[in-house]
């Protein structure tokens, strides 16, 4: 390990007052004045702030140098098991089917199309061409309803900010229509001859929707839709059907929806004017609107129609009723058949319902744990579906089911090139029980060799917020820590949606604590039925759950060998008291607002990682962010680290690692992305004791 003095960070007084409440943050000068120059022009960062970031990275770098060998092990085998020059499985459309492809030894895809039987295989968009040697992101492309154009974006320095282009694909040229500074997705209008999309305000809220002519200035552009309230996101898409647009007005718990018909176009029209709380999404077939939402109190959401002509709550009627502790986490519609997806007790299944008799059929599977999920594909008229499923013993699985014969066909099996016996592989979903009774699921994955005595590492992973369900899925990374005797965990705690919305709503605001009770539980019954010992446990999240990581950290860091905190929301009451953040308006009901509200402030300070560091030993940490992250903000890692460092009373390594030229997803390139993970992994073996 290196010898190394860490960084020390300068303290400056930085007094602010809210509820009579005096605070100093004598690390705010972390926070560059001019973060949003920074977010588009990297190097505009202060001088003072970019050496302390580099002090950090050399620091990070020195202590991982001794790792150099480990991670290339892993990094190698992680590779070895992806097949390189691999192909999804065509979606039809038309005449045509549309693919994506990767090669071997290249970063990005190919996006790629077929005649519908499957010849005159045509590139359309190579990425690699594209991306060219610096920061790169895809932001997705999407050809026109004729066929002839393809709407690509593209990110290039990892600030989210995207700029659009039109390739004609007869030519495979570029036309003039280039469009900068939007969120990169692209609605076609049915005539191919325009498209919607949406821009960011200077904060990274996306909050107009403007109207694309082909051929005209964007400058130009018709504004469809303005967005007046700051806490709200816009988006824009289109029906399965095609048939309309849909502007969706929304932030954590409500939602509006406008539509256009997108082949008359014209002024949006509204489907019912928003209701703090109340949320819903549309979708549409044969006259109707097909309306998710929680109305009436339908807390795991129901599905309702209404006619498109008169589509106003007053109209709408019940198709699925609600049913407590079954949720309908999404749906689509084909011209003959409503597809669901819904989820009990943790587990997924799909339903598809016959629209004219309205019978139903379940798609389900037996394993303890697995994923499972449904695809609309670009056909409305079809009797076909396509799904995928995976384990985390079994490599993903694509089906396609014929509704009408109830037939299943495999289409493709995931290949490990360096070879996978599942039944070498255990997976458990097992149940830990928080302090307040609650059952909280928890999904492992073992050698089918391991013995529960207690000597083995473990790694538990958590995310518990914005209702964002983790899925038991195979996980070609996690096998690199598993084959050296790790088990490998994944805490389903509250703020996700595993349990139902109410599993949700026990893990936000002033419920938060749950969340982080339960990922300890989990570790204590870890520990309890001998799956690992305490102190052996790296514990890992990202976003939100570095959060979850920084608070775990100081609750229970005897618990933990580790803590592995990617791109951490760490400082979460200077954060939610900075309405000039990207996302903090939006953000206040999942966290609450500290600004308005005395008891709000008073809750999050009392679990705000960065704000109960405390003078006491804590496990190894590591952390990454990244410089241009709008999502969470560079300086919120490093103001953790730092105060951690001015803080902490052991000699177990802290170590922060900050992208200087990438954003919240890390480094661009698939083989990059596995290069951090080998980062990662390489600490947690590191920092526990068992692995072989």
């Amino acid at each position: 390990m290196s010898k190394l003095t860490p960084p020390k960070a300068a303290k400056k007084d930085h007094v602010t007052v809210h509820h009579g409440i005096e605070r100093n943050d004598p690390y705010h000068w972390l926070r560059d004045d001019n973060w949003q120059q920074v977010m588009r022009e990297p190097e505009a960062l202060d001088s003072d702030i970019r050496a302390y970031l580099e002090a950090e990275n050399d620091f990070f770098n020195a202590h991982m140098d001794d790792s150099a060998d480990l991670r290339e092990q892993i990094y190698k085998e992680i590779r070895g098991r992806i097949k390189e020059d691999d192909s999804s499985v065509p979606f039809k459309d038309g005449d045509y089917a549309y693919f994506s492809r990767t090669l071997e030894g290249q970063q990005y895809s190919q996006i790629c199309r077929t005649d519908r039987d499957g010849s005159n295989e045509t590139v359309l968009l190579d990425i690699n061409k594209e991306a060219g040697e610096g920061y790169f992101r895809s932001g997705g492309a999407t050809h026109s309803p004729n066929h002839k154009l393809l709407a690509w974006s593209a990110d290039r320095n990892g600030s989210e900010y995207f700029t659009i282009y039109v390739r004609d694909l007869e030519s495979g040229k570029e036309l003039e229509d280039e469009i900068k500074s939007t969120t990169g997705g692209v609605t076609w209008a049915a005539d191919s001859k325009s498209f919607f999309y949406t821009v960011q305000d200077d904060n990274h809220r996306p909050h107009k929707v403007f109207h694309h002519k082909l051929g005209d200035d964007p400058a130009n552009d018709a504004m469809i839709y303005e967005e007046p309230d700051s806490g709200f996101f816009l988006g824009v898409g289109k029906t399965n059907s095609g048939n309309y647009i849909i502007i969706d007005s929304h932030d954590h718990e409500t939602s509006e929806v406008r539509f256009i018909d997108a082949h008359k176009l014209g002024a949006p029209k509204l489907v019912a004017a928003r209701q703090n709380g109340r949320e819903y999404s549309i979708d549409d077939a044969n006259g109707l609107f097909y309306i998710r939402t929680n109305a009436d109190g339908a807390e795991d959401y129901k599905l309702a129609t209404a006619p498109i002509d008169n589509p106003g709550i007053e109209h709408w009627t019940d198709l699925v009723p609600h049913r407590p502790g079954v949720l309908l986490k999404g749906y689509f519609l084909k011209s003959r058949y409503l597809v669901r997806k819904e989820e009990f007790e943790g587990l997924p299944r799909i339903i598809v319902r016959n629209l004219e008799t309205g019978h139903e059929e379940e798609i389900s599977f037996k394993e303890e744990a697995y994923t499972l999920s449904v695809s609309a594909g670009y056909e409305f008229d079809t009797d076909e579906i396509r799904y995928f499923y995976s384990s985390p013993t079994t490599p993903p699985q694509v089906f396609d089911y014929r509704i009408d014969s109830k037939s299943r066909t495999l289409l493709k099996t995931q290949e490990i090139p360096s070879g996978h016996n599942p039944d070498d592989y255990v997976t458990r979903r097992l149940f830990a029980t928080a302090p307040d009774g609650a059952q909280v699921p928890v999904t492992i994955l073992h050698r089918a060799d391991f013995k529960p005595d207690g000597s083995a590492p473990l790694l538990l992973y958590g995310y518990g917020s914005y209702g964002m369900s983790m899925s038991a899925g195979f996980s070609i990374s996690t096998l690199s820590l598993v084959d050296r005797g790790m088990v490998y965990a994944i805490a389903h705690i509250r703020g996700g949606m595993e349990k139902g919305y109410n599993w949700y709503t026990s893990g936000k605001k002033h419920n938060k604590k749950n969340t982080f009770n339960d990922f300890i539980a989990a570790g204590e019954m870890l520990v309890a039925q001998g799956y690992t010992s305490k102190g052996n446990i790296a514990a890992m999240g990202g976003s939100a759950g570095g959060m979850l990581m920084g608070a775990v950290a100081n609750q229970a860091p005897d618990l933990f060998a580790s803590i592995l905190a990617l791109v951490p929301f760490v400082d979460v009451l200077n954060t939610m008291l900075d309405d000039t953040l990207p996302l903090t308006p939006p953000e206040w009901p999942e966290w609450g607002n500290p600004i308005t509200s005395k008891e709000d402030y008073e809750y999050i300070a009392s679990y705000s990682p960065y704000d109960n560091i405390e003078a006491k030993d804590y496990p190894a940490i590591f952390v990454m962010a990244g410089l241009t992250d709008p999502r969470v903000t560079y300086w919120e890692p490093a103001k953790w680290v730092a105060k951690l460092r001015e803080f902490k009373t052991d000699d177990n390594p802290l170590i922060l690692k900050t992208h200087m030229g990438a954003g919240h997803a890390g480094m661009s390139g698939r083989f990059e992305k596995i290069k951090e993970t080998a980062l990662a992994y390489a600490f947690a073996l590191q920092t526990t004791k068992g692995a072989k």
